[in-house]
């Protein structure tokens, strides 16, 4: 199966996924179920499930056909190029492709010279205004071709821009582009550009990220310590004519082998293996030399020959224009989609799969709870009325009189709850304080400073190890803090528990040391930055500050989700206690409006315990049917997709 079928069945189950959340939550709101904690977990997760994407990165060395290979696999629907892939150097910018509905289909390009700013790209992305916006009409495929051209576009300037800029520095000679003979230097014009489009693949959460060379990558630390280490699968190519050159093992080894493969899926493509077709030689020999290649290439790259996958992109895309068969079998292409969709979606599925698994878990307890509440309720309330059979009415009366001194106390108690909420928010406010912008900046502050001072930067691996074990430390604290809180979450529960006859159980509290993971791969995405090799490139202090804002943009992100973790924990915590209150109110009320159609009229009782064990009957349904709709949801990407659930 290609990858875009896979992607398609991947894609059907999301939607899937959403209609029977949607219906979930309409159905839990008729049976006023819908309470803030509940309703926190199905944002969640319908957020978790929508905005899931999956990117793909493309990495090479100019001219090895990485943008024809784009082409071939996503865009040869449209009968003709979309990214350029014309002879040389063709993409110049790193550049993103994805859809955002609430953006109109348009390529926007951030110039150049913003690297010579204080900002991280994750800033300049959340100001648009900066960009410059090219309309796109994704229905006239000339159109969108022509303006996808300008990610080619370069600027030519002298030497001392091109050294600001990051693409010049004398102590690296080899890694300097080439000088025009009247001194100035071609560059890059735009420093990162997005391309938002409608394409059914990007519809469904696709982003393809498609790099420039080697020089570009260096020069824009940001690419290679924040978006390649968030790609799910990397496809490094390769020219088959060539095999791996001392530039193409120089971006493996500093940008890609450090990526673990538990998190990426890491293929090579030999590609262009079409200029190996010799007339001269039989299609068996031409074989012979293609597998030799694999072999070779994998060996080099420290890869098993299975992850090399040699194909002829531009005959690929050729035979999908002109659907001839064999020449697609010849190019190879469907292996390497093959590949894509098997290894790719498989792990992304099992990875959503388990999150959301967990999740719908969370969903059904808390959900299960609120049902148990009001099925002891009811349970209580007959065996209350069930005492009053053959009672006169001053048994009755003394009964409500009882209820209503229940109620008050009930109502009296406040403050010992309101208690146990302020201990829980001042810990709380220690913890979101440990987890905070301001205090991890205080923390990258002392890294920052040395990264950006001017010439060899001796202690600057001391200060990378220094900042790391204290942000660690941080977390660990945080963790521990978290599992105090948690402590005293259980014995505050279990006390109103005891006092209440509430069925209070804390929620599973936040998994921080699981951030101690992302600390480690952000660590080790930087260090290739403090060898040797990089000394100069680190001496200068542009690049020093550009790799500064490169660590403290990715590691907000890991922050901001784990405060998003201890969020969702504790508005889980006090909506299982506000839910709670409401039903014991909502139960004193219910229990007195029984006694009063007693006390006025004789048949009342049996009237009312027959309503209640109805009501009774009603909660066992809804149990059945809540744990049908939560099964529902667990059904696995591959399970055939269900009718719709009736509410």
């Amino acid at each position: 199966m290609s990858f875009n079928q896979e992607f398609d069945d991947h894609g059907a189950w999301r939607r899937q996924f959403a209609l029977r959340l949607k219906l979930m939550s309409e159905w839990l709101q008729d049976h006023e179920l819908l309470e803030a904690g509940v309703r926190e977990r199905l944002d969640q997760l319908h957020a978790q499930v929508r905005n899931d994407k999956i990117m793909v990165a493309f990495v090479a060395e100019f001219s090895r056909g990485k943008s024809e290979l784009i082409n071939a696999v996503f865009f040869a629907g449209y009968g003709r190029r979309i990214m350029p892939a014309s002879a040389g150097r063709t993409t110049m910018c790193p550049t993103e492709l994805g859809y955002d509905s609430e953006v109109p289909p348009c390529l926007r390009l951030l110039p150049i010279e913003t690297r010579l700013q204080s900002k991280s790209l994750l800033d300049w992305r959340n100001a648009p205004d900066k960009w410059e916006r090219v309309d796109l009409d994704v229905n006239d495929p000339q159109q969108l071709a022509r303006a996808i051209q300008k990610v080619a576009e370069v600027r030519r300037v002298s030497r001392s821009e091109a050294t600001a800029l990051g693409f010049w520095n004398d102590e690296l000679p080899d890694d300097n582009p080439v000088m025009g003979s009247d001194g100035m230097i071609e560059v890059p014009k735009w420093r990162h550009a997005l391309i938002n489009m409608a394409h059914p693949l990007l519809k469904q959460g696709l982003v393809i990220l498609d790099t420039p060379g080697l020089n570009a990558i260096g020069a824009e630390p940001e690419l290679t310590v924040s978006l390649l280490p968030q790609a799910h699968a990397v496809v490094f190519i390769l020219g088959a004519d060539t095999g791996v050159t001392k530039s193409d093992l120089a971006i493996w080894r500093q940008h890609i082998a450090g990526l673990p493969e538990a998190q990426a899926s890491r293929l090579v493509v030999l590609n262009k293996i079409d200029t190996m077709w010799d007339a001269l030689s039989t299609p068996e020999q031409v074989q012979l030399q293609i597998a030799a290649q694999r072999t070779e290439s994998a060996d080099v790259l420290g890869l098993s020959p299975m992850q090399v996958i040699a194909v002829s992109a531009q005959k690929g895309l050729l035979a999908k224009v002109s659907r001839d068969e064999r020449l697609l079998q010849a190019s190879n292409l469907m292996e390497l989609e093959t590949a894509l969709g098997v290894d790719l979606l498989g792990q992304r599925r099992r990875i959503l799969g388990a999150a959301v698994a967990s999740a719908v878990q969370a969903l059904r307890q808390e959900t299960g709870r609120l049902v148990h509440t009001r099925a002891r309720d009811l349970v209580e309330q007959v065996q209350e009325l069930e005492g009053l059979r053959g009672k006169n009415a001053g048994v009755i009366k003394q009964m409500r009189l009882r209820i209503e001194q229940e109620q008050a106390e009930f109502d009296a108690s406040g403050a010992k709850i309101q208690a146990v909420r302020s201990v829980h928010l001042r810990l709380l406010k220690d913890l979101f304080s440990l987890l905070g912008h301001s205090h991890l900046k205080s923390r990258v502050t002392e890294l920052a400073r040395a990264l950006k001072q001017p010439g060899i930067k001796l202690g600057v691996r001391r200060a990378y190890g220094h900042t790391f074990e204290q942000l660690r430390a941080d977390l660990l604290k945080a963790d521990q803090l978290a599992a105090e809180i948690q402590s005293m979450l259980e014995g505050s529960f279990k006390g109103l528990n005891a006092e209440y006859s509430f069925s209070l159980q804390p929620p599973t509290p936040p998994q921080l040391q699981q951030y101690l993971k992302d600390l480690d791969l952000i660590e080790k995405s930087h260090l290739q930055y403090l060898s040797l090799g990089n000394a100069l490139r680190l001496a200068q202090p542009e690049f020093g500050e550009r790799l500064a804002r490169a660590l403290m943009s990715r590691l907000r992100v890991v922050y901001d989700t784990a405060v998003n973790a201890v969020e969702l924990w504790n508005k889980s915590a006090a909506a299982q206690l506000d839910a709670q209150l409401r039903e014991r109110r909502r139960n004193f009320s219910r229990r007195i409006e029984a006694v009063s159609r007693i006390q006025q009229a004789a048949s009342g009782l049996d009237e009312r315990i027959r309503e209640l064990q109805s009501q009774q009957a009603e909660l066992n349904l809804v149990d059945a049917k809540l744990a049908e709709l939560t099964g529902q949801l667990l059904e696995s990407p591959e399970a055939a997709p269900a009718e719709a659930v009736e509410a």
